[in-house]
């Protein structure tokens, strides 16, 4: 048997999915169940590529920590927005994307009607409290017809998620330790954000949140 196949089953029911637009939705508590496998995982990460605060290209450090995982890794600096093989602060290959990560984003994308999605990076966000982030769109992949997957761990967050220009009034939704986000298709290029977090603790995770968002980069 397959690590992937320990997996297999894990999934909340159909009725807590919650409709964001026509391929948009949120899947409330469904990482819930890969909690126990994920979290030593992303020690291992962290502990070969830590969090750190990038700067973007306009020479601001980001307030949202970040590491990832996978072939390819999300960067920032001066020269602009990339995805690469190589982690640039250790000069080394980015840790290999976990089955325990695999599992759930492909899980949680086939829920959401994206049954053929297998992600080949995700990154990861430390959000503390005071941290946000500012409405964009995901524009750095080669292919758009691949969903964006995003869990999130930890204490609450508002996700602010709007339509396809910057001007257009985004909702606001409550996002829970255990929820996945995912949207794709006609909705892949709307702008999304996170609304500045809010002081909290949470049992597990401490005063943070963890945000990890599954891509099909390459």
């Amino acid at each position: 048997m397959s690590t992937l196949d320990l997996f297999e089953g894990l999934h909340t029911p159909t009725q807590a999915m919650e409709p964001l637009a026509q391929q948009a939705c949120v899947l409330r508590g469904f990482a819930l169940p890969f909690v126990e496998a994920v979290l030593p995982a992303l020690a291992h990460i962290c502990e070969v590529a830590p969090f750190r605060h990038m700067v973007t290209p306009g020479g601001f450090s980001m307030s949202v920590a970040l590491t990832n995982c996978g072939h390819l890794g999300w960067t920032s600096d001066r020269s602009g927005y990339r995805y690469s093989p190589i982690d640039p602060t250790s000069g080394q290959p980015w840790p290999e994307l976990p089955s325990a990560f695999l599992a759930l984003a492909t899980a949680a994308a086939k829920a959401a009607g994206f049954p053929d999605f297998v992600p080949d990076a995700c990154l990861i966000n430390q959000y503390q409290p005071g941290s946000r982030m500012s409405l964009h769109q995901d524009k750095d992949e080669h292919d758009y017809t691949w969903p964006i997957i995003s869990v999130s761990l930890g204490i609450p967050a508002t996700f602010l998620f709007g339509g396809h220009h910057r001007a257009d009034k985004p909702q606001r939704v409550p996002l829970f330790h255990g929820d996945v986000v995912v949207w794709g298709g006609k909705d892949r290029l709307r702008y999304h954000g996170v609304a500045p977090i809010k002081e909290a603790l949470h049992s597990v995770m401490g005063a943070q949140r963890i945000n990890f968002t599954f891509r099909k980069a390459g």
